[in-house]
C-alpha cells in the first residue's frame, strides 16, 4: 500500500524500485528515524530543491537512503549507510557519478559529523533533515529518540534543574535550537523560522506548567 501510494505521488523510477528495501531497513524504528521521517525529509527536500534549483533525482535518492543504517546505533552509521546506499544503487544500474554523489552526501549528512555535503543536492537534503528535527514534529522525535536510548526527558519540575547533561531537554539546547542557524538555503531558513519559534514556545510553556503559572 505505502509503496503504491508513493509511486503515485511521483517517485522517480530508481527511488520507487528501492522503496521496499528502505521500508524494511527502517521497520520497527522507535527513535524517530522511521519510514515516516524519510517521507517527510523527501517531501521537504524536493520542495526546497524546486525553489533552489538542485537536481531532483539526486535529492530524492539522498533523502530516500539517508537513514538506512540508523537503527544500528553505530557512531559511523552515516559512513556505513553510504556504503549500503551505493551498493543498492549499483545493483540497480545507476550511473557511477550519481552513486558517488549520493554516497558522499549521506556520509556527510549528520549533525554529529560536523560536515557539509559538497553538492547542492546534498545540502538541500541536509537542510530538510534538520528541518524535521525542529518544530512540533521535531519535539515529538526528540522525546522518541530519548526514550529509545534510555534518556530522561529532563522536563522541569519544582526543585529540579531542567535539562541536565544527557537529558532530552538538554538536547534542545545542545542541538535543536542551533539548527535554524545552520541551514544552507533561503527556502529552508524561511521554513525554519516558525519551527524554531515553536521550540522556544514549548520550553516556555513547560516551565510555566511546572511552576503552576499555566
Amino acid at each position: 500500500m505505502e509503496e503504491r501510494a508513493a509511486v503515485g505521488m511521483g517517485w522517480g523510477e530508481r527511488a520507487a524500485a528501492l522503496l521496499p528495501r528502505v521500508r524494511e531497513a527502517l521497520a520497527g524504528d522507535a527513535s524517530g528515524h522511521d519510514f515516516a521521517h524519510m517521507l517527510r525529509v523527501r517531501h521537504l527536500a524536493l520542495r526546497i530543491a524546486a525553489a533552489e534549483g538542485a537536481a531532483a533525482e539526486a535529492v530524492e535518492l539522498i533523502a530516500l537512503l539517508h537513514d538506512v543504517e540508523s537503527r544500528s546505533g553505530r557512531a559511523d552509521h552515516g559512513g556505513r549507510g553510504a556504503e549500503i546506499a551505493g551498493a543498492w544503487l549499483a545493483e540497480g544500474g545507476a550511473p557511477q557519478g550519481l552513486i558517488e554523489e549520493v554516497r558522499a552526501a549521506i556520509a556527510d549528512l549528520s549533525w554529529s559529523g560536523g560536515r557539509t555535503p559538497a553538492t547542492p543536492a546534498g545540502r538541500v537534503v541536509q537542510d530538510a533533515d534538520r528541518l524535521d528535527a525542529i518544530g512540533a514534529v521535531g519535539i515529538a522525535r526528540a522525546f522518541a529518540y530519548g526514550g529509545a536510548h534510555g534518556r530522561s526527558p529532563g522536563l522541569p519540575a519544582p526543585g529540579l534543574d531542567a535539562g541536565a547533561p544527557g537529558d532530552t531537554v538538554a538536547h534542545f539546547h545542545d542541538k535543536l535550537l542551533l539548527l535554524a542557524g545552520a541551514l544552507h538555503t533561503r527556502t529552508a531558513r524561511d521554513l525554519a523560522a516558525g519551527r524554531h519559534g515553536f521550540l522556544l514556545a514549548f520550553l516556555r510553556r513547560a516551565e510555566a506548567e511546572a511552576e503552576g503559572r499555566a
